[in-house]
Parts: structure tokens; C-alpha cells; sequence
């Protein structure tokens, strides 16, 4: 590189040298040979303001600020670093642009920083990075170019660059052809979550070496607008600790986890207008698998089928640090038809398994993923060949609503029920069904407390949907203090004395959530990357506070919820309550009696009547 020493004094010659000499060092061999030698370095005190280099041609021209920093600096410091990363990062365009470089053309470059396949562009890339969180340099994100140059700044100067995008550092000793050394990084990979507890912490760390396989986690379609195509979702098969890794993993269901991108719905309601304009942001959550299951099966009625994705180890961990970098940098939009959990789901196979962007998988819905999956041999549905089996291995949970069939069956061969299906029954005014509970025999209460339970739940998502279209009144109603009004619906404004706005209580608890779901806002101002064992003791400290603080939201509003239903709404979740007490003593009363349990008919036949009674239903 060439120094035009006649417009320098000796002092700043000798320092232009030294700042050369550093910058030659630091490249490696592979750059340093693509250079053209015939480049020239300039100082020049015009560029434009926050440009501190640019290159034109053979022509290297950097801010005259950053020699006077280096001068002034005595040996080392932020100063001389500056202008050494200023001379590397015009140096990375120059490398790039030759006919060794051409890294911000690599299709694998562009997946890694974040300028994605898009599903329904024909294989054209997203033309905005959504990785901008937890950024070294929001500059990097201007292209890719820009890029490359930013981050070949911080694997050349950064030794924990390694840790904190170990992909990209990856990618770039191969390129480059550097030999690496191995670096101490915080072990696993952390995440952020709900958590499941007031005393839990929201900070989760999976370790890879625990993880046996990956699957393909598909909650089926109901007839609901948004769920009509399915949920895609990843499974994490994680070994309870100590076990090795092994089919028997398959079992650990309380230590599973699910990588769910959902939008993260940050009003009171989902607007099918907003989640077409991609006013949502869409993140990636981390959930206890148990709570998935129970989300999907007792609440939503909807099947899980967990199909075992074929990866080897390196792509299982590629794939979950590809997770980890998601979760903390991405900060995406949802659109229901073209950035949905589908097309997300794609993406992160695609950009974390290298072998897997070779592969057509693209889909927009969760269906059809799997049935690319499938096609391509990716996915492993051998098991479902055999139902019972794969339901009792944990490959597939069923929807509650064929048991609860089972168990009205159950009910109906003991009692006289006018209803002939449990959605009837179900349907029937709770009071209806509380004059039967009081002839069931022992058998016959336990799948009648099922069956109740099951409507308490349902009623419950039709009170928090009453409750949206109440918060979302533009008049807010008054405080409620006997009958409501006209529609029966009961206050929204007040909760109670000192316990605030009911609008204002939600939203709150929605920040706290927020903060949880998106966690590089935890701590903004800290690091880059995925965060190692200092900002994570940071991060959990600060994360425990707006987890507590969630739990008491939620506390106080569930407690206050029911006085702002609707008269009607409230009178049917107490009746089902009442159903549920009465058939909950009724239990205790037979299970303390087992004579008068087994001689009690309904029917008033004798017990020798009586066909053998079958074995007690469980209670999930």
C-alpha cells in the first residue's frame, strides 16, 4: 500500500506507517495477497459527516480525525482502534470487490447475516435484514457489502467474536483460510421465556450435547380463520439430565422444548387486517413443551403430530444456534399469508442446516411444509404407521375431544341422558347438567368432572374474547355495582379502589410480556450477539424483575376479570364451578365409602344387576 508522504510532516508519516503496518498485520495471508499493491491512502478532512472511509478505485481515502486520534493516543486505546477498524473495514471492500473475494455474493453469507429466501419470491431475497438487534453496527445491515466489511472489522479485532456469532466466524476462517484456536464461551445456548412459575426464571439454557433429535411439530388444522392450514412449530427432544442421549429421551416429555414463532400480538386482539399489513412483530418463543401440548389438545382441541427430522449432529447443533441468534437478534414482521410460522419455520432450516437450502421446502403453510419435508426425505413419518404406538411413544398426542367422547359414553350407559354427543351436553345450560350429577356412581363422576372441566376451560376462552371487545369499547363502561347494563356486560373502567384502569392493567401486563419475548431489550446498551456469562447473569437479573412483575399483573387481572364480564357470561362460569365443586366432593364422598359405591345405581337397579364395573378413568 502506498503513503503519499508529500502532503504529511514526519510525525503523521510515521504514524500513517504504523497504522499500515497494524492493519497488514492483522490480515490474513489469503486478503493480503488479493490486494492490488498499487493502492493508495489518503487522509482528507471532507468527508461527509459519520463517514470515516471510503475507497474509489485504487484511491483509500480516511477521516483526517482518525490520524489525529492516532497520534494523540498513547500506544493503544479506543482511538488507535478506531482508525485501525476504519482501515480494516475499507480493506474488507477492497478484498471483497476482488476476484477472490465476492463474499457478500455468497448465497451462504446472505443467509447467515440475515437477507432471507423469501417463499413466494421465486428464491429473491428479502430486501431488509430483520437481525437488528444486539447489532455490533446497525451500519452493517445498510447491505451486504457493508456487511461483510463491518463484521470482518470484529472477527479481526474481537476475540470473543467467536462466541458471540460463531457461524459467521465460522464462515469466515474458511473463507479466509484461517486456522482457529478453540475460545471459551458460555456453555449452551440461552433463552428468554414466560416463565411457568412466580419463583421461575425466564432465563433457559439447552445445552446441545442433551439434545437427541429435533422434530417437525405440527398442532393439525381446526376450522378456526387463523388455524386453518396448522401451527409449525420445532420440538427439542432433551434429555432429562444424566441420561444419555437415546430413544428413551423420546420419553423426558417435562424437559422437551418448542421453538414457536407466533406474531407477538402487543393490543388486546389479533387483527386480520394487522396481521396481513405485518404490523405484528413476529418472534420466536421458547415453550415448555407440556404447556404446548396443553394449549393445543385441551384448550384448542387440535392434535400434535411430532415428526422426527433426520439430522446429524453438527446440523442439530447448527440448527439450535441458529435458533439461539434468531431469539436474540431477529425482530421480524408476521404476515399471515407470506411470514407466517410456516415460512419462519422454514427459514430457520434453511439458514441452519446448510444442507437444507439445497433442498425444496418452501411452503406457506404448515401442511404443506411437512409434505415437502416428507417428499424430501427430510422428515422421518415411519412411526405413524403404527397410531397406537406413536401416540404411546410421544410422536403424536391426541385432541381431548375423541376422550371426552369416550367419556360421555361412559356417563350415558349409567344415566339416562337426553344428549346423544358430548358437544350437546357441553352445549346444555350447566344447570341442566348439575341435576344429573348427584345419581352418578364413582365411575361415572370421574368422567363427568372431565367433562366439566372441559366446558370450564371453553367457557373461559369465550369470557377472555368477551373481555377483548370490552377493552376494546370506546366507551368505557361504569364500575360495577349490581346489575350491568342493558347488554349485562359489567364494568371496564376501575377494577377496584387502587387497582387502576382495566385497559391500562392489560397493556401493562403486554410490556412486561414484551420485554420477555423480545429479550436484547432487557439490556440494550450491552454486547452484541448471543450474550455470554456476564450479560446473561445481567440479562436473568433483569428479566426475574419483569417476570415477577408479569406474574402479579396477571394475578391482579385475572382476580378482577370477572366483574367486567357480561351478567350472563359470569352467571355460566359460576354454574360450571358449582358443577365442578359438586362432583369434586361427590368423588371424595364414594372414594371414602367404596360399599355405597359400589351398590349406587342411578337407575335403581340392584347390584347384581349391574354390569362388572370397568376401571376409573384417569384425569388429566
Amino acid at each position: 500500500m502506498r503513503i503519499p508522504t508529500s502532503t504529511l510532516g514526519a510525525e503523521e508519516t510515521g504514524a500513517t506507517t504504523e497504522l499500515v503496518s497494524a492493519a497488514w498485520t492483522a490480515l490474513p495471508p489469503k486478503w493480503r495477497q488479493a490486494l492490488d499493491p498499487r493502492i493508495e491512502l489518503g487522509w482528507r478532512d471532507d468527508l461527509p459527516e459519520h463517514v470515516h472511509g471510503r475507497v474509489r478505485g485504487r484511491r483509500l481515502w480516511l477521516d483526517r480525525d482518525l490520524l489525529d486520534d492516532w497520534v494523540a493516543a498513547d500506544g493503544s486505546g479506543p482511538a488507535r482502534r478506531a482508525a485501525l477498524a476504519t482501515l480494516i473495514h475499507e480493506l474488507a471492500h477492497v478484498y471483497d470487490r476482488s476476484p477472490d473475494g465476492g463474499l457478500s455474493r455468497d448465497p451462504r453469507l446472505l443467509d447467515l447475516a440475515g437477507w432471507q429466501v423469501g417463499t413466494l419470491r421465486l428464491g429473491l431475497r428479502s430486501g431488509r435484514n430483520a437481525f437488528s438487534d444486539r447489532s455490533p453496527d446497525l451500519y452493517e445491515l445498510e447491505d451486504p457489502a457493508e456487511f461483510v466489511a463491518v463484521n470482518l472489522e470484529y472477527f479481526l479485532l474481537d476475540p470473543e467474536y467467536a462466541c458471540r456469532r460463531p457461524a459467521l466466524h465460522r464462515y469466515f476462517a474458511s473463507q479466509l483460510e484461517v486456522e482457529t484456536t478453540p475460545v471459551d464461551c458460555a456453555p449452551g445456548f440461552a433463552f428468554m421465556s414466560t416463565p411457568d412459575g412466580a419463583e421461575a426464571s425466564p432465563l433457559q439454557r439447552i445445552d446441545v450435547d442433551r439434545v437427541y433429535r429435533i422434530d417437525y411439530l405440527l398442532a393439525e388444522p381446526n376450522q378456526q380463520m387463523m388455524s386453518r392450514w396448522g401451527h409449525s412449530m420445532l420440538r427439542l427432544v432433551i434429555c432429562a439430565p444424566g441420561r444419555p442421549r437415546g430413544p428413551d429421551c423420546g420419553l423426558d416429555l417435562q424437559h422437551h422444548r418448542v421453538l414457536s414463532f407466533r406474531a407477538f400480538v402487543d393490543d388486546v386482539q389479533v387483527s386480520g387486517w394487522r396481521g396481513l399489513t405485518g404490523s405484528y412483530p413476529s418472534r420466536l418463543f421458547v415453550l415448555p413443551l407440556e404447556q404446548v401440548i396443553d394449549e393445543y389438545t385441551r384448550t384448542e382441541l387440535r392434535g400434535l403430530r411430532s415428526t422426527p427430522l433426520r439430522l446429524q449432529r453438527d446440523e442439530i447443533a447448527g440448527l439450535l444456534e441458529r435458533a439461539a441468534r434468531l431469539h436474540w437478534s431477529y425482530d421480524g414482521r408476521y404476515y399471515f399469508l407470506s411470514n407466517n410460522c410456516a415460512t419462519e419455520t422454514f427459514k430457520l432450516l434453511h439458514d441452519g442446516v446448510p444442507r437444507l437450502a439445497g433442498k425444496s421446502l418452501a411452503s406457506i403453510t404448515p401442511t404443506g411444509l411437512l409434505r415437502r419435508l416428507r417428499e424430501t426425505g427430510v422428515a422421518d413419518d415411519s412411526m405413524f404407521d403404527d397410531p397406537e404406538r406413536a401416540v404411546r411413544l410421544g410422536y403424536r398426542f391426541e385432541a381431548l375431544s375423541s376422550h371426552y367422547q369416550a367419556m360421555f359414553e361412559i356417563a350415558r350407559r349409567a344415566l339416562p341422558l337426553p344428549q346423544s354427543t358430548v358437544e350437546a351436553w357441553l352445549d346444555a345450560p350447566a344447570s341442566e347438567r348439575a341435576r344429573w350429577l348427584d345419581s352418578a356412581d364413582l365411575r361415572t363422576s370421574a368422567a363427568l368432572l372431565l367433562l366439566e372441566q372441559a366446558a370450564l376451560r371453553r367457557e373461559e376462552l369465550r369470557a377472555r374474547e368477551d373481555l377483548k371487545r370490552q377493552l376494546l369499547a370506546r366507551t368505557p363502561a361504569k364500575p360495577h355495582a349490581g346489575p350491568g347494563p342493558d347488554d349485562g356486560s359489567a364494568p371496564l373502567s376501575n377494577s377496584g379502589p387502587g387497582s387502576g384502569d382495566a385497559r391500562a392493567m392489560l397493556e401493562q401486563m403486554l410490556q412486561s410480556e414484551g420485554h420477555l419475548s423480545r429479550p436484547a431489550a432487557l439490556l440494550p446498551d450491552t454486547g452484541y450477539g448471543l450474550p455470554q456469562a456476564d450479560e446473561r447473569s445481567a440479562i436473568e437479573a433483569v428479566g426475574n424483575g419483569h417476570a415477577a412483575r408479569w406474574w402479579r399483573q396477571r394475578e391482579t387481572l385475572v382476580a378482577a376479570a370477572r366483574r367486567w364480564l357480561p351478567a350472563a357470561r359470569r352467571e355460566t362460569l359460576d354454574g360450571i364451578q358449582a358443577n365442578v365443586d359438586t362432583l369434586g366432593r361427590r368423588l371424595r364422598q364414594l372414594h371414602a365409602n367404596p360399599e355405597r359405591a359400589g351398590a349406587e345405581r342411578a337407575d335403581g337397579q340392584s347390584d347384581g344387576d349391574r354390569p362388572r364395573p370397568l376401571e376409573i378413568p384417569a384425569i388429566p
